[in-house]
């Protein structure tokens, strides 16, 4: 098979690259960055030496022979026939000792290994700590991968992913290596929803699922778990997660009465049960084990949002927003990327084999595209981690209920500023917030394990208003024009009120203050944290903007004359992530396909491929499928989970040899083809469900 090609990013200084990882080192909090790859090339007339270096995951970091073995696959470039590999270093992280493995290959001939600590000084490369490289090299792998969007791999230029584990034989020394060091695992830190790591919540914890669902090997899994749950009881949520998604739901349920019946504050284990009762449909079930995960981490943000997701299924509104206003709320940290200076030139090969028309024709007429502002300010597009999944419950709430019915719930249970500085001036001296400062607690204390907000919020005042749609300025549409439409969408998505927030309290230098009649209508309020505040500000605009697109799109279909609805391709693909972050699938669907009938989008893509995942249909998933392959092929990705999953569970349905097929019936060049005939051949190597026929 052949594997992608190489690119070089030249340095204007020879070993800049190098110093700049040093310089970084003491920097690094997690996994740490992709391996770097520095080769020190000469003129073979004789020439000045320069200094080029790429990325890559995925390579086998178990030992220094290994990677020296990777630089000496560098040696000679078909696309370089004038300059001579003089000597390679490749440094790979270990994240367990915070030591950058060093591997340093000089040619001809010679190979030393050490390793460099965060002041710099050299150390002694012991198997120990081969050992544990080699299990960072493959979560790294993971970790980095893309989901076939080509959202990973345009964050860092120049990465080679090979997939780290492609035999069973490799897998056992995975999994092997987990079991040594697996209550290390908490070093390594975790997703950024986690507030603190633990034994069951890491990279590694992450990794290992990661690789199960993936790959479908869900019997090496649960002998893994079996043999760690005998040395820790918390590791039954682990495996009882895996049993559950191998069907073997009775054996995890059993599992889980066991191990709570142990352990009936371990949240970890409460969360999966009530995961577990979420999917049969059994909410109110649901519900009790996630107040008890609340109450046994009222820390963490992943039990509050679970709470709130069930208060969401049963329709119970108001508890639903006043249990995300006590989600504890994480500063996002994005994985450790390297920091590297400004190259002299940047060269991006193309393998022949990656060559397909459509997607490299559409790169061209990326670079040329214009996106009007309405569109490139949205800053939802830009949450992650904790204020992702806030935003997604806020925009599944609007979707089920509509934004003029959330406002009202809104106005329910929070204190608005026009009514808290209403009550201040006609109250007098008298403290406007008492009551509402009484009553709400961010945070649920161990006397009400019941959650936030269970005495509910009823009553709506006469004296509440919102504020007028007529104070809303006329804006332009997102075609730079001032419209009908404008008007229209504007009228329709009434712009929120700000609530009154605990820190404008205390800006007003008020002392919680026994309570006072006058201040009635705050009972069973509460104070609204900020960043919720914001949230639906920023909902107002992705509605407003949403809401413009459809009139507009509505109005160019009932007005031939007018001709067809025009956007540019990443304008489209802009307004296919906003029906998407607004669960308006069927739009965000139809956004995605006007996208690829400008040009190839992978982001586009993958938005069709679960559409058509979803209606069932296996050619049409397969051809979004090879196309997404190619893409992550040109540059320079062998390796996508999520596409290999996607592979695995067609074969499991529909049987390997139709999957070939279908492939190969389709008329596109057969080196493209080849590329995701590899997915099925790596599925048959794990002898996936439905590999052998």
């Amino acid at each position: 098979m052949v594997v992608p090609a190489v690119p070089e990013i030249v340095e204007e200084e020879i070993e800049t690259a190098i110093e700049s990882r040093n310089e970084a080192l003491q920097t690094i909090r997690e996994l740490g960055p992709p391996d770097l790859v520095h080769l020190v090339k000469q003129s073979k007339s004789g020439g000045r030496q320069t200094g080029v270096y790429h990325h890559v995951t995925g390579v086998d970091a178990s030992s220094s022979a290994s990677l020296a073995a990777y630089v000496n696959t560098l040696v000679y470039s078909p696309n370089d026939k004038t300059h001579k590999v003089v000597s390679g270093l490749y440094c790979c992280y270990n994240a367990f000792s915070h030591l950058d493995m060093r591997v340093e290959v000089k040619i001809p001939g010679g190979v030393e290994s050490y390793c460099i600590d965060e002041r710099g000084d050299k150390r002694v490369a012991s198997e120990g700590l081969w050992l544990e490289t080699f299990l960072c090299a493959v979560l790294r792998a993971y970790s980095y991968a893309d989901d076939g969007s080509g959202d990973s791999i345009k964050k860092i230029i120049g990465v080679r992913r090979f997939d780290p584990i492609t035999s069973t034989e490799v897998e056992h020394k995975f999994l092997e290596a987990a079991e040594r060091l697996f209550f290390k695992g908490s070093q390594l830190g975790s997703e950024p929803e986690i507030q603190v790591p633990n034994t069951v919540s890491n990279h590694l914890t992450t990794g290992l699922l990661n690789y199960i669902h993936t790959t479908g090997r869900y019997t090496s899994g649960i002998n893994l778990f079996e043999k760690l749950r005998t040395r820790d009881v918390e590791v039954s949520s682990l495996l009882a997660r895996v049993l559950i998604a191998a069907d073997e739901e009775v054996q995890a349920v059993k599992l889980l009465h066991d191990a709570i019946s142990e352990l009936p504050m371990d949240y970890s284990l409460l969360d999966c049960q009530s995961a577990f009762c979420q999917s049969k449909g059994r909410l109110d079930w649901a519900l009790e084990c996630a107040k008890r995960s609340v109450t046994a981490a009222p820390s963490e943000f992943g039990t509050w949002a679970k709470l709130a997701e069930i208060y969401v299924g049963l329709e119970q509104w108001d508890l639903a927003l006043l249990t995300l206003n006590s989600c504890p709320m994480f500063t996002y940290q994005d994985k450790d990327a390297p920091r590297m200076p400004e190259p002299a030139r940047v060269l991006l090969p193309v393998l022949p084999e990656s060559i397909l028309d459509e997607i490299d024709e559409s790169q061209q007429a990326y670079d040329s595209e214009l996106v009007h502002p309405s569109l490139r300010k949205l800053h939802a597009a830009g949450y992650k981690g904790t204020f992702l999944k806030a935003y997604s419950l806020l925009t599944e709430i609007t979707a089920k209920i509509g934004w003029d019915q959330l406002l009202k719930i809104r106005s329910q249970v929070f204190v608005m500023e026009e009514e808290y500085r209403s009550e201040k001036q006609t109250g007098g001296n008298q403290n406007a917030s008492t009551v509402a400062l009484h009553s709400a607690s961010p945070r649920v204390n161990g006397a009400s394990p019941a959650g936030p907000g269970s005495d509910g919020a009823e009553e709506e005042t006469d004296g509440e208003s919102r504020m007028s749609t007529a104070n809303t300025a006329v804006t332009q549409d997102t075609n730079g024009a001032t419209s009908n439409s404008d008007l229209t969408a504007d009228e329709s998505i009434e712009k929120p009120n700000h609530t009154i927030t605990s820190e404008e309290v205390k800006a007003d230098n008020e002392e919680p203050t026994p309570s006072s009649s006058h201040y009635t209508q705050f009972h069973n309020k509460r104070l609204c944290e900020r960043w919720l505040d914001n949230l639906f500000m920023v909902l107002y605009e992705d509605l407003r903007i949403y809401t413009i697109w459809r009139t507009d799109m509505a109005r160019a279909k009932s007005e031939e004359s007018t001709g067809e609805y025009r956007k540019s391709a990443e304008e489209w693909e802009i307004l296919g992530e906003l029906a998407d972050r607004l669960h308006h699938f069927p739009e965000a669907v139809e956004a995605y396909q006007s996208c690829l009938r400008v040009r190839f989008s992978p982001k586009a893509m993958t938005g069709v491929l679960r559409m058509y995942e979803g209606q069932g249909r296996t050619g049409e998933v397969l051809q979004a499928v090879i196309r997404l392959i190619a893409w992550q092929y040109r540059w320079y990705s062998e390796f996508s989970p999520a596409l290999l999953q996607t592979v695995r569970k067609l074969i499991e349905t529909e049987g390997a040899v139709k999957v070939r097929s279908i492939v190969q019936a389709t008329s596109l060049p057969q080196p493209v083809l080849d590329l995701t005939h590899r997915y099925v051949e790596l599925c048959a190597s794990f002898r996936s469900n439905g590999s052998d026929g």
